[in-house]
């Protein structure tokens, strides 16, 4: 029997774009490793965390390749990718985006090259697609994105003080008008297009919304991953994954989130537990 591995990766501090900074996705790192070592079966050992610096498209691309290729091997059968961060947009450039669109996530060193997003430092949704597909069956993979998807959803609520959108808008105004208005296909669709059904994916809101870094009870984290944490601790992770994500949208609307977080698995894992 394979083993287990875990990436966290949490994301503040932007090498070119400090005016762009947030202020929870770090602790949505160590929120996460805690809730893996907790209820996951996971070790220390087996989770490596990536903030601010050490998350350079490199680094997160690298450490999620040796993941994947050690569960190629049999090393590991259960795998755990959390990414809190700027949510981006890029034009679609492998015509498999019916709307002209491909999600993107931001790295720490998030650049333009001339008006558009520097491939090499901006994490496309095709990159992580294109990885993950390489899985054996019998390896799970439940993957949690605490980015926004896109800064279509944006409200004025989105932009009260205790919160900010988690989404980095195209570094031009050209950029701009090629996403405009578009909604990728997003990952686990790829995934279901390619008959691969058996990776989770959480994701802290529509593709049509935006997701917040949000101030509460006195600290700093991504909404949709406070209230994960908290519920799965509040159950101590005996619900399954259905009634935690029916209690996280309850905890969201009472406290005045716009965002509506997704679950995408196949129906027999949305009634089993985490981990």
């Amino acid at each position: 029997m394979g083993g287990k591995k875990a990436l966290c990766v949490g994301i503040n501090n932007f090498k070119n774009y400090p005016s762009s900074a947030l202020q929870g996705c770090v602790n949505d790192a160590n929120d996460m490793e805690a809730l893996l070592i907790k209820y996951f079966g996971y070790e220390t050992s087996d989770i490596i965390k990536l903030t601010d610096t050490r998350a350079t498209k490199d680094n997160i691309i690298k450490n999620l390749k040796e993941m994947v290729k050690g569960a190629k091997t049999g090393k590991y059968d259960s795998l755990v990718f959390s990414l809190s961060s700027h949510g981006t947009q890029v034009p679609d450039t492998s015509g498999d985006e019916p709307d002209k669109a491909d999600e993107a996530f931001c790295p720490h060193d998030l650049a333009a090259k001339g008006k558009v997003w520097d491939p090499d430092h901006i994490i496309v949704d095709d990159e992580l697609h294109d990885l993950f597909i390489q899985l054996p069956e019998n390896v799970s993979l439940e993957v949690f994105l605490d980015t926004c998807h896109s800064g279509s959803g944006l409200k004025a609520i989105d932009l009260l003080l205790d919160r900010k959108p988690r989404y980095m808008p195209p570094p031009s105004m050209e950029a701009f008008k090629e996403v405009e208005g578009k909604v990728s296909k997003g990952i686990y669709r790829m995934f279901l297009d390619k008959k691969v059904t058996q990776h989770i994916l959480w994701a802290a809101c529509r593709p049509d919304q935006t997701s917040a870094d949000a101030n509460i009870d006195g600290g700093w984290h991504g909404a949709f991953t406070y209230f994960f944490c908290k519920e799965m601790n509040t159950s101590q992770n005996k619900l399954p994954r259905s009634e935690i994500l029916k209690k996280v949208v309850d905890d969201l609307e009472a406290g005045n989130y716009t965002q509506i977080p997704q679950l995408e698995c196949d129906a027999t894992a949305r009634e089993k537990s985490l981990g």
